[in-house]
């Protein structure tokens, strides 16, 4: 294996000491092992890592792992990963294939897709590849590259991709094929017994019924916010108060969503979000308001790419805008 590449990029992170055991969701993840796709897709802090690390400790079979970073962009950096993985599980990958895809002319990826599928196929025992946060590929040469190895999957391989995006995959054709399984915001919120095991238990906060049912409806089951919302709790005498007046402007939580979610938007959208923040509920004409913009740059069209990009908006009818 090439000596430039990361090696821990390959390793599957621990699971957290005391990790809440989300049996349902480890049981859906199993019951989706016959499909081509598993997709976690869902906003920063729904803990989308941690439950594929969790069910990965209980799942027998191999692994091949990748975390993904913004220079996975590169298609020949991408590929070059995406076999060492494959490797770490016993996978043939001749040196001389890192060899040419770090070289200045490398070969197409489809040459090196059809390698890496024939020596796929060719393995005794079915195993799940992760690419972890894929959110942050945004390159179509390295979109293509995953397109053809999911339409040309072996049937020993399980791909699961965790994102907090959807990414540009023919995810409607894998659907109506009964190809894809698919875990969201909706699916990843903690529930109330959840929250109560991840309060008392994890984080030893000995909390109320009472409250921890009123934490769980502000929070809406996010992981992180109930996290963040424990942590600040520590040491607290009255618990109660402190919930009552907790909310998404606490410091705790606007420093996790501006590092985690802000600052990671385009200039256009942060400039958008910064303006309409100002709004409870809101509709595109509304937000046209607001931004002053012409009828030709109209805000519709940024909010269905907010949503798609599952920025914690909640749809609601029109007509309550």
């Amino acid at each position: 294996m090439s000596q430039t590449l990361l090696y821990t990029k390959l390793h599957i992170p621990p699971p957290r000491p005391k990790l809440v055991l989300r049996t349902s969701l480890i049981e859906k993840l199993n019951g989706g092992l016959h499909r081509k796709l598993t997709l976690l897709s869902a906003s920063a802090g729904f803990g989308k890592t941690q439950l594929v690390s969790q069910w990965l400790t209980t799942c027998k079979r191999p692994v091949a792992w990748v975390s993904i970073d913004e220079g996975d962009n590169d298609s020949s950096r991408f590929l070059s990963y995406l076999a060492a993985a494959l490797q770490s599980i016993g996978a043939n990958m001749e040196e001389g294939l890192f060899r040419a895809l770090q070289s200045p002319h490398p070969p197409p990826a489809a040459s090196v897709l059809i390698l890496l599928i024939n020596e796929v196929s060719s393995m005794p025992h079915p195993f799940v590849l992760v690419l972890d946060d894929y959110h942050l590929i945004d390159a179509d040469p390295v979109h293509d590259a995953l397109i053809f190895l999911i339409e040309h999957l072996p049937p020993q391989m399980h791909l699961v991709i965790t994102t907090r995006e959807d990414p540009p995959l023919p995810l409607a054709r894998l659907r109506a094929r009964g190809q894809l399984t698919e875990l969201r915001a909706a699916d990843l919120r903690f529930t109330l017994s959840e929250a109560a095991a991840f309060l008392n238990q994890t984080m030893g906060l000995n909390l109320s019924p009472d409250n921890i049912a009123l934490l769980e409806s502000r929070t809406e089951g996010w992981i992180t916010g109930l996290q963040l919302a424990a942590i600040s709790m520590e040491g607290l005498h009255d618990a109660t108060s402190f919930i009552k007046s907790f909310t998404g402007s606490h410091r705790f939580v606007l420093d996790y969503l501006v590092e985690e979610v802000l600052h990671k938007q385009s200039e256009r959208v942060q400039t958008f979000l910064l303006h309409t923040s100002i709004l409870d509920r809101f509709c595109a004409p509304l937000c046209d308001a607001v931004m002053r913009l012409a009828p030709s740059s109209s805000s519709e069209e940024t909010l269905k790419q907010l949503e798609l990009a599952n920025l914690f908006l909640v749809p609601l009818s029109p007509s309550l805008c």
